[in-house]
């Protein structure tokens, strides 16, 4: 393996490594790393690292690993270094279905808890299988061009709806309002539980796609020059990338711009070759959020800023740069 790439993949795991002990260490009460193994030292602080703050960050670090992934996949399918998971519209879907969950106080007894998920998931699935189907429609070969104009119709009708039930909502206002700026919070095991087997899923997908979108770098009638499957390709990573998305957002609600800024980071260190790039941009991902979420629960505590917002603080910025550039190349 390239000596960069290695250095890459040690730097990352050690990054994810270092979060991941700083999340479960540090916040309203400092817990010693040692609790982990020893309950005995402090029974208090150990019930609190496993049953609150371990399945909290895990979780924290399965979003951010999902939405930082798919955001990898769509970047590169869309040829377009400003997609990430929400350009299709699919974040809107989950978040009607869960907004919609929450307004008309669906709660269905088989499913518990899990009601609002499972809505928000089924949103973001039946989102995909329109936004496909619209664009088939359109286009019979499904561009690029294509996917994204249908993206971003179906995200600004969602988006109306979204406005809608807001704006017509009573007691459950609180409750939506802080659905949509996403978190972590008081989640537990349950949702850690709910989240992996469709991350696995997903990035499976996403992972078997990863020579094809090296191939489709160069545009789609090369790719399939050289023996690639466009079209099934497209669906994989639609597919996986739809899977992740609605998942993530189902347990934590809209968390803007992992999916933009973590890939195109991870792409100007490393390159373009998607091999290295979607694994190095699961394990930043993961990172990122992880670290984000320490910094949403302990730079005003105790009151909890909502994870969404410092995802924007980071991610608005980066996004303008991103623009600048890409309209400056176009320019010039």
């Amino acid at each position: 393996m390239n000596k960069k790439y290695s250095i890459s993949y040690v730097l990352s795991i050690g990054l994810l490594l270092s979060s991941v002990w700083i999340g479960i260490s540090f916040g309203s009460v400092n817990i010693p790393f040692s609790t982990l193994w020893d309950k005995t030292t402090d029974p208090v602080a150990y019930s609190i690292l496993w049953k609150i703050r371990m399945p909290r960050v895990i979780l924290a670090a399965l979003i951010g690993a999902s939405l930082a992934i798919a955001g990898a996949a769509f970047q590169g399918l869309l040829k377009n270094p400003l997609a990430d998971p929400y350009t299709l519209g699919i974040s809107s879907g989950a978040s009607v279905g869960a907004v919609m969950t929450i307004f008309l106080g669906i709660s269905i007894p088989v499913l518990g808890v899990f009601t609002l998920p499972v809505f928000s998931m089924a949103g973001a699935a039946c989102t995909m299988i329109i936004v496909l189907t619209f664009a088939r429609l359109v286009d019979r070969s499904m561009k690029m061009e294509t996917l994204i104009l249908t993206g971003i119709i179906f995200s600004s009708f969602l988006g109306s709806c979204i406005s809608l039930m807001v704006a017509l909502t009573g007691e459950q206002l609180r409750e939506i309002i802080g659905w949509l700026l996403g978190s972590v919070s008081m989640r537990g095991w349950p949702y850690v539980q709910m989240v992996l087997p469709f991350m696995m899923f997903g990035t499976a997908l996403i992972w078997l796609t990863r020579r094809e979108l090296n191939a489709m770098i160069y545009g789609e009638e090369r790719a399939q020059y050289l023996g690639v499957n466009v079209k099934r390709s497209k669906y994989m990573i639609l597919a996986g990338g739809s899977v992740l998305t609605g998942a993530a957002v189902a347990a934590s609600g809209t968390i803007g711009f992992v999916g933009l800024v973590v890939p195109h980071m991870i792409r100007l260190l490393i390159g373009a070759d998607h091999r290295h790039l979607l694994t190095l941009s699961f394990l930043n991902g993961a990172s990122l959020l992880v670290i984000c979420d320490l910094v949403s629960r302990t730079i005003i505590a105790p009151i909890e800023l909502p994870i969404g917002v410092i995802t924007s603080f980071i991610g608005a910025p980066v996004f303008a740069y991103i623009f600048f550039k890409q309209r400056r190349k176009v320019v010039a």
